[in-house]
């Protein structure tokens, strides 16, 4: 009988790698989490039939993946990890190193996503959850005065977006959106930077936060979602006419 492709996609991976699966098949199977302590290094020889070396590197292949943690001295051994959502960040960023991503690209997920997570936290927001909001657009209440500091002002306005995308109940939502922030943040390069700088750019952007502020405070969600697409194409344009595109680089986890 032919085998499938999956069978012989399977046939080529090395025995760590087929280990590595196995054990966190064996995981899901027993519903652990963070902190549970894994069989020692002898059980899982035993327990999957394969020699130290082999067991050692596929331990340290679901290191490298951030779910497995190694602790050494009283107490120690191997443990359930946890990927943390930096370290997601990073390595999803660090695929799109070999991708012709573009600022369009990032710009077309944010124009569909960021409005409708504003709208979605209508009603859901504390009162002091707002005025982390308003803290954060209160980091810069002067327009910028160089070049250099317009550039730290407009990475700075990206935590808003950041802290919106946490509020949200949706984690694959707000996952998204606070990674198309990481991008912007730490993988965008400008051409043309605004010397002197742009202060209609500046009152404009912060306008549209306190706007949004205000909407969500009001209850009303076709505003929220309204202002904040109006923000999103302002952005965009703002984006391109500086010549910004993204910088291919790995980022730190």
């Amino acid at each position: 009988m032919p085998r499938s492709p999956e069978d012989t996609h399977a046939g080529r991976r090395s025995r760590p790698v087929r280990v590595a699966e196995a054990i966190k098949e064996w995981v899901v199977e027993r519903n652990l989490q963070k902190g549970d302590r894994l069989p020692t290094e002898a059980d899982l020889m035993a327990r999957f039939g394969m020699a130290k070396g082999t067991i050692r590197e596929a331990m340290r292949i679901l290191e490298a993946q951030g779910l497995v943690e190694t602790r050494t001295g009283p107490g120690g051994g191997s443990f359930i990890g946890e990927v943390t959502a930096d370290r997601a960040k990073a390595l999803l960023a660090n695929y799109f190193y070999f991708q012709e991503l573009s600022v369009a690209d990032i710009y077309q997920v944010r124009r569909a996503l960021e409005p409708e997570l504003a709208a979605s936290l209508v009603g859901r927001l504390s009162e002091e959850q707002l005025a982390e909001l308003e803290a954060v657009v209160a980091q810069y209440p002067e327009p910028a005065r160089s070049a250099e500091e317009e550039r730290d002002q407009h990475v700075a306005s990206l935590a808003f977006h950041r802290k919106l995308a946490n509020f949200s109940r949706n984690s694959l939502l707000a996952f998204i959106v606070s990674f198309m922030g990481r991008i912007l943040a730490d993988l965008t390069v400008y051409r043309r930077l605004y010397d002197p700088p742009n202060r209609e750019l500046y009152e404009k952007g912060r306008a549209y936060q306190m706007r949004l502020i205000a909407a969500l405070r009001a209850g009303d969600a076709e505003e929220a979602r309204r202002i904040m697409r109006a923000h999103m194409e302002t952005a965009e344009a703002l984006m391109q006419a500086q010549e910004a595109q993204v910088l291919r680089r790995f980022i730190a986890q």
